[in-house]
């Protein structure tokens, strides 16, 4: 495959999403599994 901006800016971006989302995601299951109030996590 041929490298050029184009592919390595797209490749940046998608990597970002994903790491964006999984970031989400961990923060998520984190706030779902204590047993406290689920807005306090983010309140801190």
């Amino acid at each position: 495959m041929f490298f050029d901006n184009v592919v390595i800016a797209g490749v940046l971006t998608v990597s970002l999403m994903i790491l964006f989302f999984a970031g989400f995601g961990f923060l998520s299951g984190r706030t779902r599994t204590s047993g406290k109030n689920r807005r306090s996590f983010l309140r801190q």
